[in-house]
């Protein structure tokens, strides 16, 4: 037909979703010698306005508007370039908008498409977010300034503030919950994923940023993000995107096309501590985000607790579901080899009251998850004690002792997200992906208030922020200053945009300069 450029199936099941301390640490990093001089991200607030006039467009699953992060209080008008609108429907009108969130917008024909009409016990017909996943991403780009603003149980208790504090947002809604009989999670298609770049671009936006990936090997002229924003990019708009989320193993990085800024995740400098201390007195180094009280509990290690039948040589010891025995878990503590959300609720299904989860994730690095039962999750090195005790003793017990926040309590920082994904670049491996990193390992921002912190139905806790991580969390790092770039020099291109990112990104001087050694004899020195 006229006009048609290229077909391409809209798959349900490629694209999905992939704060208080962070801006701090990235000004931390830079290395200043005369510290009351303002930092570089400092310098570019103040000349950016803290990037008022720039609207950033946000994909992903919507937005809630009643968070301190989106209120407009002492905010100027809403910049003339802005062409959007504020879509009615389920619990959400034009009241929702202001002139902090300018624009709000949802896109179902796709997903209805796939799976028929939208079940409204399991999202809103609307903007409004009902994950917490967009509400996050957003507030992290440009949230207000919020004091005192902390996770469940007080953690990362702070002033939370996004990247550019004073910009604009749009909001488009393109991602949706399953139906359980579909296999539930979130799904973002193709079809609504182009609709709202479209009207991204016909809204004025400056910036798009985009915390959603789609599996790896798709061609550019089949991937519905990638040609989305290719027409932004072609119009002088900013596209970042997360670098996914399936690290470390090699040429998992998705969002390669290179027009897109694509982003990787790093940690910050902030721990929560949750030492736990066996019966024989040796301590492991755990660290949680559980608001619970110090407690000493009976200890069984998952595989001595086993329904026969139920494990493998390649599965005991895993807390998979079902495969616990109430009768031998209740009343315990049980140390799971290698867990998060899963294996959690499996020792609370068998009547456990606590769990001592073994890091999921290779590496120095825990990413954090309020679970409704105590918890600890140990670092990958500290695993091999508990297990040993637990076989040395007929009575083992542990003690898991409440978080404390440490600020610089992680050694070395930054380092890499174990889960970031990692290049090379499947399509063309001498184009480097992703681009740069960003801090997305246990970060702070708005939640929404229907949403799970604990990502479960059954846990009814009200979260107004909340700590997760992901590479989804470092894109929008990275958009918030591309805003303020973009507000102090509207006409560059989104190429010398992320050259400046690139080229100027903030080092540890120090650090590097451990690896300089000067030779007396030759005047050089390696580096």
């Amino acid at each position: 037909m006229d006009g048609v450029i290229s077909v391409f199936h809209s798959d349900p099941d490629k694209s999905r979703p992939h704060t208080t301390r962070s801006w701090d640490f990235i000004n931390l990093l830079e290395a200043r010698w005369d510290t009351t001089q303002p930092s570089t991200r400092e310098k570019l607030l103040n000349q950016a306005g803290s990037g008022q006039n720039v609207v950033v467009g946000v994909l992903d699953t919507g937005i809630w508007p009643e968070s301190e992060s989106f209120s407009d209080v002492g905010m100027g008008p809403i910049p003339t370039t802005w062409n959007g609108i504020c879509q009615p429907g389920a619990n959400y009108d034009s009241s929702h908008c202001n002139r902090k969130l300018v624009g709000a917008r949802y896109y179902l024909r796709g997903y209805e498409a796939n799976f028929g009409p939208l079940d409204p016990t399991i999202d809103f017909r609307s903007a409004r977010d009902s994950d917490g996943h967009g509400t996050h991403t957003a507030s992290t780009v440009g949230g207000r300034n919020v004091p005192n603003a902390a996770a469940v149980g007080g953690f990362g208790i702070g002033n939370a503030t996004g990247g550019a504090p004073l910009v604009r947002l749009a909001v488009y809604k393109v991602c949706w919950n399953k139906p359980v009989d579909r296999g539930g999670g979130g799904t973002c298609l193709d079809d609504d994923m182009l609709a709202a770049y479209d009207d991204a671009i016909a809204d004025g936006v400056d910036i798009i940023s985009v915390s959603i990936g789609s599996t790896t090997g798709k061609s550019y002229v089949d991937d519905g993000g990638a040609i989305g924003a290719l027409h932004a990019v072609k119009r002088n708009i900013v596209v970042v995107c997360s670098a996914g989320n399936s690290g470390p193993r090699p040429f998992s990085v998705t969002n390669i096309a290179p027009w897109i800024i694509t982003v990787g995740a790093s940690s910050i400098d902030r721990v929560f501590s949750s030492p736990v201390v066996l019966g024989n007195g040796v301590v492991a180094e755990g660290q949680s985000i559980t608001p619970f009280v110090r407690g000493t509990f009976p200890l069984v290690y998952a595989a001595d607790v086993e329904i026969p039948g139920t494990t493998t040589n390649l599965t005991f010891g895993l807390c998979n579901p079902g495969t616990l025995s109430p009768a031998l878990v209740a009343g315990k503590a049980v140390f799971c080899w290698r867990g998060s959300t899963a294996e959690a609720l499996e020792v609370q299904r068998a009547g456990g009251v606590a769990v001592v989860l073994g890091n999921p994730d290779d590496g120095v690095g825990v990413s954090q998850t309020p679970y409704v039962i105590p918890a600890s999750v140990v670092l990958s090195d500290q695993k091999l004690k508990i297990f040993n005790y637990t076989q040395s003793t007929a009575t083992p017990t542990a003690t898991l002792t409440p978080a404390r926040t440490l600020i610089g309590g992680s050694s070395p920082t930054p380092f890499m997200a174990p889960f970031t994904s990692r290049g090379p670049n499947v399509i063309e491996p001498n184009l480097l992906k992703p681009d740069i990193t960003a801090p997305g390992f246990n970060i702070l921002a708005a939640w929404s208030e229907v949403a799970s912190p604990f990502g479960v139905p059954s846990d009814n806790r009200v979260a107004k922020f909340n700590i997760i991580s992901g590479t989804s969390m470092a894109c929008p790092h990275v958009a918030g200053v591309a805003a303020l770039i973009k507000a102090i020099h509207p006409d560059w291109s989104s190429a010398a945009i992320r050259s400046a990112l690139m080229t100027t990104s903030i080092k540890l001087i120090k650090f590097h300069l451990k690896f300089i050694t000067f030779s007396s004899k030759t005047n050089s020195c390696m580096c």
